[in-house]
C-alpha cells in the first residue's frame, strides 16, 4: 500500500467568535482523509459545509484544534514562520477567484518569479523558469511583460497555476479553481491541471462544490457535509453508487435538459433531504 504523501486524522478546525465567553464554534468535526503521491482526491460539498476550511487547515490558514495533518509523514498541524513557509517548496495552492488572487501592480514575469526568488533563486534562473512555466500552461513569454488586467478569467487561472508549478511542489491544494470561470474555459482548465499531473506528477487535493466537476478530475472522494467527511472512496463508486442521502442529494441537483425528469428529480431531492433532517434530528437527541 502507497505511503500517503498528506494526510488528516480527526482533524478539528475551531473559528474564534467574538463577544465575551463565547465558545469558539467548530466547524470541522474530526475529519480523515489521505491523498497518495500523484493522486488526486476531490473533497465536495454545499457552501458552508467546512471543505475550504480542510484546505486552509492543510495551508495553515485556519488554526487546527484538534487531530493532526501529516505531510510526508511529519506533522505540520502547526507549523509556523520559517518552518511554514519552507514548506511551501512543497504545497502550494490555486485559488478560486482569478481575478483577486494575483497582485494587479505586479507584471506576470515578476509574480511567477517572486516565489523563486525568496527561496533563493537567482534573478537569471528565475527569469528561465518563468519561460518555462508559461510555456506549460499555454501563455505566450510575452506575457510575462504584461500585468493581470490584460487577462481573462482563464488566463489568470493558467497564471495562478503557474505560480502554484513554480518551485515544483509535490501537492497543490486547489480551492475552487474553476468556478469562477465559464464552461468551456473550466474544461480547458481541468484539462491543463490533467495534463500537469501526467507530466510531474504532482498530487491534488481539490475542493468544489460541484460534483461533475470532481467526478471528471479526481482519483477519489470524500463528501463533506456540516463539517464531516460523510462518504469517501474511490471517484466512480460514489458518485455511481452513493449510500449517504447527501451525496445523492448532490448527485440528483446536477442540471439536464428534460424538464419532466428534472421535475422528478427536484421531488426525490426534497425526500432526501427529509430523509437527512430525520437522521440529524435522531443523531442530536442521540
Amino acid at each position: 500500500m502507497t505511503t500517503p504523501l498528506l494526510e488528516g486524522r480527526d482533524l478539528k478546525v475551531s473559528y474564534p467568535v467574538r463577544g465575551f465567553r463565547r465558545k469558539p464554534i467548530e466547524i470541522v468535526h474530526g475529519v480523515d482523509f489521505s491523498v497518495a503521491p500523484g493522486e488526486t482526491l476531490g473533497i465536495v460539498g454545499e457552501s458552508g459545509s467546512g471543505k475550504t476550511t480542510i484546505g486552509r487547515a492543510i495551508l495553515g490558514l485556519a488554526l487546527v484544534t484538534g487531530g493532526s495533518v501529516t505531510f510526508d509523514g511529519r506533522d505540520i498541524s502547526h507549523l509556523g514562520g520559517a518552518a511554514r513557509r519552507a514548506l511551501a517548496k512543497d504545497i502550494q495552492v490555486v485559488f478560486q477567484d482569478p481575478y483577486s488572487s494575483l497582485n494587479p501592480s505586479l507584471t506576470i514575469g515578476a509574480t511567477l518569479a517572486e516565489p523563486l526568488i525568496v527561496q533563493g533563486w537567482s534573478k537569471e534562473a528565475a527569469t528561465k523558469r518563468v519561460l518555462e512555466l508559461l510555456d506549460r500552461v499555454g501563455l505566450p513569454k510575452n506575457a510575462a511583460a504584461r500585468l493581470p488586467r490584460e487577462f481573462s478569467g482563464g488566463q489568470r487561472q493558467r497564471v495562478a497555476i503557474a505560480r502554484a508549478l513554480a518551485p515544483e511542489p509535490r501537492l497543490i491544494v486547489c480551492d475552487e479553481p474553476v468556478s469562477a470561470l465559464d464552461l468551456s474555459t473550466q474544461a480547458k482548465v481541468m484539462e491543463l491541471l490533467l495534463d500537469i499531473q501526467r507530466d510531474m506528477g504532482v498530487a491534488y487535493l481539490f475542493v468544489s462544490h460541484d460534483l461533475a466537476v470532481v467526478r471528471h478530475i479526481s482519483h477519489r472522494v470524500g463528501v463533506v457535509y456540516d463539517g464531516e467527511i460523510v462518504e469517501q472512496g474511490p471517484v466512480r463508486e460514489v458518485t455511481e453508487q452513493p449510500e449517504h442521502p447527501y451525496t445523492q442529494r448532490l448527485l440528483l441537483a446536477a442540471p439536464i435538459a428534460d424538464p419532466l425528469l428534472q421535475e422528478k428529480r427536484r421531488a426525490e431531492r426534497a425526500r432526501l433531504r427529509q430523509v437527512q433532517h430525520n437522521q440529524d434530528v435522531q443523531a442530536g437527541a442521540a
